[in-house]
């Protein structure tokens, strides 16, 4: 087996792992992150009535010049000032299988400096 390929297997394990525990609410929604190799995203999401309340990715800071963990940190707040505006003050992160470093820090560090309670 590949190393690419098992190493996706091994995130995906881990995902599911950290799914039996997590789940949001109306009152406190999941906020989900997903990388890839150029971009990144994130999505708070009502489990209960599966809907997407609010999403940020890259696409929403495009017009900056910024890599990687600069990229982070700007979707964090804007994501931040979306849950904000939507009236919910507390999330549950769920860091989707990557490990809670780096980018992924970034983004928690970002909305929490945004006033949301993780």
């Amino acid at each position: 087996m590949r190393a690419s390929v098992k190493k996706i297997q091994n995130r995906e394990k881990r995902k599911q792992h950290i799914r039996m525990s997590i789940s949001g609410t109306p009152e406190m929604p999941r906020v989900t992150v997903f990388r890839s190799n150029q971009h990144f995203y994130a999505q708070v999401i009502d489990d209960v009535n599966h809907k997407t309340v609010v999403a940020a990715s890259d696409y929403d800071v495009k017009g900056k010049k910024m890599k990687g963990m600069e990229k982070a940190t700007e979707i964090g707040k804007t994501l931040a000032k979306k849950v904000k505006s939507a009236g919910i003050d507390a999330v549950v992160f769920d860091r989707n299988g990557y490990k809670y470093h780096g980018k992924v820090k970034a983004l928690a560090d970002a909305m929490r400096e945004g006033g949301l309670k993780l």
